[in-house]
Order: C-alpha cells, then structure tokens, then sequence
C-alpha cells in the first residue's frame, strides 16, 4: 500500500505535459501574475498550505486562505480533509503537525507548507524542530483524514521510493507571522523561548513577520530577527504599526488590487 501510494504520486508528474512544465521552471517567484496562474500554475498541482490562527482567534486565518483561494491557489489544497475548515486551531500537537506533512508528501509527491499567525507562527517552528529530531527520536505518520496515527514513522519517498523516516523531513517553505517570544512566556510554552528566533535545517525557505510597536507579540522595544541555525534561507519582513497584531490575517480584499493581481 506504501509503496503504491508513492507510485501514483511520482506519476502524476510523469503525465504532466512537458512545455508547462517548461513555463512552471521559467517562472519567477517574485513576479508571477494573475496570468501565470490562471494560464501556468493551474495546470500543475500545488502543494497542500495549512494555515493556523492565533491562540485567541478573534480573528481566523480563514480571510488569509481566502485570500490565496482569490489569487488562484486550488481551495481544495487549503481545506483541512476532514472538516473542511481553512483554518485551524494552534492549540494542537507539533508532533502530529509533522507526521501529517509526512503523510501528504507520501500520497501527494509534494511536502506542505506551513503559515502560522501569532501563536500559530510558534507551532509553524515547533514542528520544524519536531522534524530536526529535537524532542523526540521518533515520529508516527499521521493520517489527517482519519485523525489518528499509522503503526509506523516512515513512508515511502515518492521521488525514489525509498523507505525514510518522518525525522529529517524538509520543508520548502514556512512563515510565522507576528510571533513573539512574551506569549510564550505567558503560555508556559519554556521550550519554545530559546528556539523561537532560530530556524533549523528542516525548511528551505522561511520568512518571519514583525509589526513594529506589537504589544501583543512583546517587542515595544524592539525585536530580535530570526536567523538560521544552518542551511535554511531566513528573511525578516517588518510591518509598520498601521497593521496591527490581530488584524494581520485579514487579506481577503488584497487580491482585488491590480498591483496584487499584477505579482508586483
């Protein structure tokens, strides 16, 4: 059963028609418009986005993933599978956070990427060190549609069908938004305060957002930027204080902007 869920990952790629997949490889990342997408990238598959919203959502993360939905990314790549829901709780365990992007990557070919708001950016890198082998040796593969865990803490690699286990998983791309280090004091969450602003090797790219002046998120008097610990590509985004702290997930009228549309 592994081992088939892998084939038919790989050859979904197989089957995709060489001259898009020649437009998808020209594409640059900081310049794609509207066109790209609707001409392009609908043609390919996306990797699944899970979002989490804050510890206190007065505000979800459900207008974020409406805002990527508008801009043409494949609602059903953003829908949680078992309730639907765009945006979810995080209040939720990072261990299983990790055994589920194993699991997608497994049936999907392609790895997660996770965006969290607030306490929700902390799960975003908790789980990326749950994948460094930072808490534990090792992770059970969890499957999200079922809501529990396989007997087992590896899969099957779609790229070359090789046996590898959940620890040491990469992921292309993660982003904390507003998340600062006096909630997790505040939260009791000790483990997280001396890792909070280094980001180990398990994400290629990551970028962290800061809103100047954030009570919230602690750093009236300034705030110390994520770096990496090794190999991950960091960049640091500040936000001026206009944005707010609990506002920031509201992005849904962001897409109907032609300088937005427009991939500027």
């Amino acid at each position: 059963m592994i081992a088939t869920t892998a084939t038919a990952a790989i050859e979904r790629f197989r089957t995709v028609d060489r001259v898009v997949a020649a437009r998808v490889l020209a594409l640059s990342p900081e310049h794609v418009t509207d066109a790209d997408v609707r001409e392009t990238l609908s043609q390919v598959g996306a990797p699944r986005i899970i979002v989490f919203e804050g510890s206190i959502a007065f505000v979800s993360m459900e207008p974020f993933a409406q805002f990527l939905i508008a801009m043409g990314y494949p609602e059903t790549s953003l829908r949680d599978p078992r309730d639907g829901r765009l945006s979810r709780s995080s209040f939720a365990d990072s261990a299983q956070i990790a055994g589920e992007v194993a699991w997608y990557y497994e049936r999907d070919g392609m790895v997660p990427m996770l965006i969290g708001h607030s306490q929700g950016g902390m799960l975003v890198i908790r789980t990326l060190y749950e994948l460094a082998g930072e808490f534990r040796d090792t992770i059970a593969v969890y499957d999200p549609i079922a809501n529990e865990p396989l007997d087992r803490t590896s899969i099957r690699d779609p790229l070359d069908n090789a046996s590898r286990p959940v620890v040491g998983l990469k992921i292309d791309y993660a982003a904390a938004i507003a998340t600062g280090k006096l909630a997790r004091v505040m939260l009791g969450q000790w483990s997280m305060i001396p890792r909070l602003r280094t980001i180990p090797d398990t994400v290629v790219d990551f970028t962290g957002f800061s809103v100047d002046n954030d009570v919230i998120a602690g750093n009236v008097f300034g705030d110390e930027p994520y770096h990496a610990r090794g190999s991950a590509h960091v960049r640091n985004v500040r936000l001026p204080a206009s944005y707010g702290h609990i506002g920031l997930p509201l992005a849904r009228h962001l897409a109907a902007q032609p300088a937005t549309r427009a991939g500027e």
